[in-house]
C-alpha cells in the first residue's frame, strides 16, 4: 500500500513538474549562424540543392556553428533534443559531438553559464542546462551540437516567463569556411572553436561551416559560398587539401566566390603548426610542402584578386602542449588562435566599414 502511494505521489510530482514547464520549438527562439535557407532549419546547408559526395552529406547537416538567441525572466532553460546523425569521434567529448552550450549576457561581455548533453541511455529525458536563476530577464546564447544532426529541439521554459526571440548580434555577418579546425574538433564545448570566440569577442554575427577533414576547395563549396549572404569570408582551407588540389582549384574557387560578392574581403588563414610534426619527419615534410606551396599561390592570388587577403594564425603556446591529439588545439589553443587573428580581421574589415 504504501509502495502504491509513493508511487502515485511520484507521478503526481512528475506530472506537475512538466505541467509547470513551457516548451518550444529552438527555431522559434532566434535561430542563428545560419548561412543559407534549409528544409530542416538545423541544417546548415541543404544536401539536395549542391553537389556534396561522401561525408560531405553529413557535415553539412550538422548544427555546429548554429546558435539559438533570445530574452527570458525564466529561472530554469531545459532542452529536449532528437538526432539524426552523430558523430561517433574519439578526441572529441559527447558534451561538444552532441551537447549544448550558453553564454548569458553580463554588460557587454558574454559569460559562460552552463553546458549539458543526454546521458547514455537516457537520451529521452530532457537536460536542464541552466537552472535557479534570479528570474530577471537574460539574453541568451545557446550553441547547438558541434558534430550532430538535429531533427527537433525543443526549449523548455518556466511557464508564465517571457520568450522573446533577439535577432543577429550585429548587422554584419561574417563567414567562417574551413577544416575540422574551423569545426572546433576536440574542444570540449560547442561554443569553445576560435570562429565563435570570435563572435563573442567582436560582437559580429558569425555564421559557421566548418567541414571536419572536407575542406578542400571543392567547387560545390564555391558554389554555396557564392550563393550565401555575407559582408566578409575567413577562410581556413589550406588544413585538408593536398598540394595538387590547392594548386588546381584555389583560383578557380577565389573567382566563384568573388563574381557572387565583388568587393567583398576574402581573409585565407595559412594553416597551423601541427604537433605531431615534431618528431615525425614524414608529416612534418607533407606540412612544410603544403605550407610551401600555399604561401607562394596565396603571394600570387593578393596581387592577381581585388579583395584577398592571407593572415598567419597561431595555435601553439610556448611550451607546446596546447594540442589534444597533435593535430587539434584544445581550448586553449583555440583561444590563442582567436587572439592571434582578431586584431589582423578587424584591420582588414575597418577598411570595408565592417567595423570602426
Amino acid at each position: 500500500m504504501k509502495k502504491t502511494l509513493f508511487l502515485l505521489l511520484a507521478l503526481c510530482l512528475g506530472l506537475a513538474a512538466s505541467a509547470q514547464t513551457k516548451w518550444y520549438e529552438g527555431y522559434e527562439m532566434g535561430l542563428g549562424g545560419k548561412i543559407l535557407p534549409t528544409r530542416n532549419p538545423y541544417h546548415r546547408i541543404d544536401t539536395l540543392d549542391y553537389a556534396f559526395v561522401g561525408h560531405e552529406k553529413n557535415l553539412v547537416i550538422c548544427s555546429g556553428g548554429l546558435t539559438l538567441h533570445f530574452k527570458t525572466n525564466s529561472r530554469n532553460i531545459r532542452l529536449d533534443p532528437e538526432y539524426g546523425y552523430i558523430y561517433p569521434g574519439r578526441t572529441t567529448n559527447q558534451l561538444a559531438v552532441m551537447g549544448f552550450d550558453i553564454y548569458i549576457r553580463q554588460g557587454k561581455d558574454w559569460l559562460w553559464a552552463g553546458a549539458a548533453v543526454q546521458k547514455p541511455g537516457r537520451e529521452d529525458r530532457p537536460v536542464s542546462i541552466v537552472s535557479d536563476m534570479d528570474g530577471t530577464e537574460h539574453e541568451c546564447l545557446i550553441y547547438l551540437p558541434m558534430y550532430s544532426e538535429l531533427r527537433s529541439l525543443k526549449v523548455g521554459l518556466d511557464e508564465g516567463s517571457t520568450m522573446i526571440p533577439c535577432g543577429p548580434t550585429s548587422k554584419h555577418s561574417v563567414v567562417f569556411h574551413g577544416s575540422s579546425f574551423t569545426m572546433a574538433v576536440s574542444a570540449s564545448r560547442a561554443g569553445m572553436g576560435y570562429p565563435m570566440q570570435f563572435g563573442r569577442y567582436t560582437g559580429l554575427n558569425v555564421l559557421g561551416l566548418g567541414m571536419s577533414g572536407n575542406c578542400k576547395l571543392q567547387p560545390a563549396f564555391a558554389q554555396a559560398l557564392a550563393d550565401a549572404k555575407f559582408d566578409a569570408l575567413v577562410l581556413d582551407t589550406f588544413s585538408n587539401p593536398t598540394v595538387e588540389q590547392i594548386k588546381e582549384r584555389l583560383f578557380p574557387f577565389i573567382e566563384t566566390i568573388q563574381a557572387a560578392h565583388p568587393g567583398k574581403p576574402l581573409i585565407f588563414q595559412r594553416t597551423i603548426y601541427r604537433e605531431n610534426r615534431n618528431f615525425n619527419t614524414k608529416v612534418d615534410a607533407i606540412e612544410a610542402e603544403r605550407i610551401q606551396v600555399s604561401d607562394s599561390l596565396m603571394a600570387i592570388a593578393c596581387k592577381r584578386y581585388k579583395d584577398v587577403y592571407y593572415i598567419y594564425p597561431n595555435a601553439t603556446t610556448k611550451d607546446h602542449q596546447s594540442s589534444v591529439d597533435g593535430t587539434h588545439p584544445g581550448d586553449y589553443g583555440y583561444y590563442v588562435w582567436e587572439q592571434s587573428i582578431e586584431k589582423k580581421i578587424l584591420r582588414i574589415l575597418k577598411k570595408y566599414k565592417i567595423v570602426k
